[in-house]
């Protein structure tokens, strides 16, 4: 079921990045900074700031990719193994702030095995997490820093963004999740 059409995502969407184009992109301390996307959709909306913050005229901070697959704690026996794909960050993250880029925020554990492969790559001094969906639904003592918008959901549901770049069309969506 449709949440947000094309239109309002759209909105919503350039709401979500401008306030962070405004809040990472600009200022004395961008050069601190650094801009990381969880795989699949994360990392597309990392892309889509910074695309904005070069745009503004903008020097582009450095931009990386996790694919935390490896780092979950939640695979199920009988499902499929899921596709692991390599993480992208060519830049050293010791001393700097990092910006934490995910699309939904579901129970927390993506942003959990995000936090520890980004470990494996040094420390930075801060780590800010934005998420465009924000469920409300927390298994873990985790909290993102910047929400473009607040969706209730039942538990046996999930809500996802789909954007044009894997999915066609930018929308939210939920969907009932399979009784096990």
């Amino acid at each position: 079921m449709q949440i947000f059409d094309t239109e309002e995502t759209a909105r919503l969407l350039n709401g979500f990045l401008g306030e962070l184009q405004t809040r990472y992109g600009e200022g004395s301390s961008k050069d601190e900074w650094a801009v990381v996307g969880i795989h699949r959709r994360g990392d597309i909306l990392a892309r889509r700031l910074v695309d904005r913050i070069v745009a503004a005229g903008e020097a582009a901070p450095p931009l990386g990719v996790l694919d935390i697959t490896l780092y979950r704690d939640d695979f199920s026996p009988g499902r499929p193994q899921p596709m692991v794909r390599p993480s992208d960050i060519d830049f050293d993250v010791n001393g700097r702030r990092i910006l934490l880029v995910d699309d939904v925020f579901q129970t927390g554990r993506t942003i959990r095995a995000a936090l520890n492969q980004l470990a494996d790559f040094g420390r930075p001094t801060q780590v800010v997490l934005a998420v465009f969906i924000d469920r409300e639904q927390r298994e873990l003592p985790i909290c993102p820093d910047h929400v473009g918008v607040t969706v209730e959901q039942r538990p046996d549901e999930r809500v996802h963004l789909h954007l044009a770049e894997v999915d066609g069309c930018d929308e939210v969506v939920r969907i009932a999740e399979p009784t096990s």
